[in-house]
């Protein structure tokens, strides 16, 4: 049985996101998100509310989400909930592989994920 697209996209960001060390999955909001310990670092959007975007949503340096816009509006778009706090959407059928997995990773360590783990 054949996968849909949107379930190809899913699957390269799973790929990619635990691939990250200290990465989890879990569904939130019905979607699947990826966590690196407990914090969030990339949440994937499928059609959400019917907005037409297959995409996942991460958090972007500042400066950084009105730049990718500006730059490829048909690409990178201000997300609903997040994009007040700067998370960009990116469109998963317009980006390769390697500029998604180098926007997972930058995620990945502003989220904090280098941060060393507190001693026990």
């Amino acid at each position: 049985m054949e996968q849909s697209p949107a379930e190809d996209h899913l699957a390269r960001v799973r790929r990619l996101c635990l691939a990250l060390p200290d990465t989890s999955e879990k569904l939130s909001h019905g979607e699947p998100t990826f966590f690196v310990r407990k914090k969030v670092f990339v949440m994937f959007a499928n059609n959400h509310h019917n907005d037409g975007h297959v995409a996942v949503w991460i958090p972007a340096a500042p400066g950084e989400q009105a730049a990718l816009i500006h730059q490829a509006p048909d690409v990178y778009y201000k997300p609903p909930y997040v994009g007040v706090r700067g998370w960009v959407g990116i469109e998963l059928a317009r980006v390769g592989d390697d500029e998604l997995a180098a926007h997972i990773g930058e995620a990945w360590r502003l989220t904090g994920a280098q941060k060393p783990r507190a001693r026990r």
